[in-house]
């Protein structure tokens, strides 16, 4: 490296950190994170999940310990905890941890022989079903060593409030080191001055938010009012959109899928180049997510012929991304759309086919973004019945996936070098969570699924791989 990359690549570094001082600088909770943090009653309405960060060594403990004291300077919501209003009056808060103490919130712990991937995913499937502390900062983070080769890993549960997919690509991007060397000229700002709350104080300042707002809404609902009057035909067309997007799709008839308790989770790790994937889309006039949704159809699929059971279309609930690149980092940014994926086909090639057009039409629906409409509404409601509400809408799903693009380049942690990351997402409302991040460049699958519906581990494992290869297989002549 010359040195005027070096300079370029140093002045990158630091941009991206005074980047992350606006990392979750939010003091309210978005409309859509209140909703998941009121309505959440874990494991089985769990809204938090595990991050798998494969290293390829141990990384230096001390040096761990100071890089997150580090990030807790330079990205202080860390270090912070949710605090809800004693009444409804509005959302919840972020407030800084009068007791915060990192020991609470890192330890690390060393795997018996042989290490193996598997052992891996069972420790972290078990932190996974382990609720949260909601009165202390809602993560946690474990450094796992012994794995076989001398390698190691790092596994993050976050609560979905404090980021999603893409909020984790910002954190990691900007905060991991591009170098295995120590890097001691890294910025130390002071602490910030921050308003601590209580349930109190957050509930004084939901009223005022009210009062202050009020206007406002007015002035919305006037608006509302006049182009419902001035467009009657796209009023309608709205409606309609309202609908069909508000409907559950039809629910599966399979009797493997009908059931299940949510409380024990199991994790397994899938990859691929995401070359690969992408030229396999691109072959059959499919997108990479198109064809990651359809392995992981297809994998549903082989399970139930290996169970001797039919298989119909399912129910899909698969969020969509409205992150604005002008939105504050952290937190969550998405909408869910609800409806039924094409499972039932045989041939990878006409699944993917299906699968487009049904994405494409799902996406057009001037409706898709309701429930963010509601949430602010939905979140002066009891919770009682805003969690009855809200599992009337979602409950049912067969399967949630999500994919977003990860951190693109080599990164460091304390000396190990970050070599895959899977993210395995909770089971709200569906028996099988799967999300494709990328790394670099592999695609990382990650599936989460209901122990008591998917009881044959090694059938599910196998029927996903063979998906996944048919899906890889697939050329311009298929």
């Amino acid at each position: 490296m010359t040195e005027v990359h070096k300079n370029d690549h140093a002045e990158d570094v630091r941009r991206a950190w005074v980047e992350l001082a606006a990392w979750g600088a939010e003091v309210e909770l978005n409309a859509l994170d209140s909703l998941m943090w009121r309505t959440e009653s874990p494991p089985a309405d769990s809204w938090a999940g595990v991050v798998v960060m494969l290293l390829d060594r141990a990384p230096d403990w001390e040096r761990l310990w100071d890089a997150h004291e580090w990030a807790l300077r330079l990205v202080p919501r860390f270090a912070d905890r949710v605090v809800e209003p004693a009444l409804p009056t509005g959302p919840p808060v972020w407030s800084p941890d009068p007791a915060f103490d990192l020991g609470h919130h890192l330890w690390r712990i060393a795997l018996p022989g042989p290490g193996s991937t598997d052992q891996l995913l069972q420790f972290a499937q078990t932190m996974g079903v382990e609720p949260l502390d909601r009165h202390r900062p809602p993560w946690r983070g474990v450094l796992v060593e012994g794995l076989e080769d001398g390698r190691a890993a790092y596994l993050l549960q976050a609560h979905h409030v404090l980021m999603d997919g893409a909020g984790a690509t910002q954190l990691l991007g900007r905060l991991l080191n591009r170098t295995r060397e120590h890097q001691p000229d890294k910025p130390v700002p002071d602490p910030p001055d921050r308003k601590a709350f209580d349930p109190v104080s957050a509930t004084v300042r939901g009223l005022r938010g009210q009062m202050t707002g009020a206007p406002g809404l007015a002035r919305r609902l006037g608006k509302a009012t006049l182009d419902a009057a001035s467009g009657p035909a796209t009023t309608l067309a709205y409606l309609r959109s309202l609908v069909r997007v508000s409907s559950p799709p039809p629910p599966t008839r399979s009797p493997i899928l009908n059931g299940g308790d949510r409380v024990n989770w199991r994790f397994e790790a899938f990859e691929c180049p995401i070359a690969d994937l992408k030229r396999a889309a691109k072959a059959v006039g499919g997108t990479v997510n198109d064809a990651f949704v359809c392995a992981v159809l297809g994998g549903v699929r082989h399970y139930h012929l290996g169970m001797a059971t039919d298989m119909d279309d399912v129910p899909i609930s698969m969020p969509v991304s409205v992150r604005d690149p002008n939105d504050p980092m952290g937190g969550s940014r998405f909408t869910a759309a609800f409806w039924s994926a094409p499972s039932s086909v045989a041939d990878p090639v006409e699944r993917i086919r299906v699968m487009r057009e049904r994405v494409e039409r799902v996406r057009a629906e001037p409706a898709l973004d309701f429930l963010n409409t509601l949430t602010p509404a939905m979140n002066l409601v009891p919770r009682g019945l805003v969690t009855a509400t809200i599992g009337a809408l979602t409950t049912g799903a067969a399967l949630t996936t999500s994919s977003w693009l990860g951190v693109p380049q080599h990164v460091f942690v304390a000396g190990a070098r970050f070599e895959r990351m899977w993210v395995f997402g909770p089971l709200p409302g569906t028996t099988m969570c799967a999300s494709l991040c990328t790394h670099v460049d592999t695609a990382c699958i990650a599936v989460n699924v209901d122990a008591s519906v998917y009881t044959d581990r090694e059938l599910l494992r196998e029927s996903i791989q063979r998906s996944l290869d048919e899906i890889l297989g697939l050329t311009a002549d298929s």
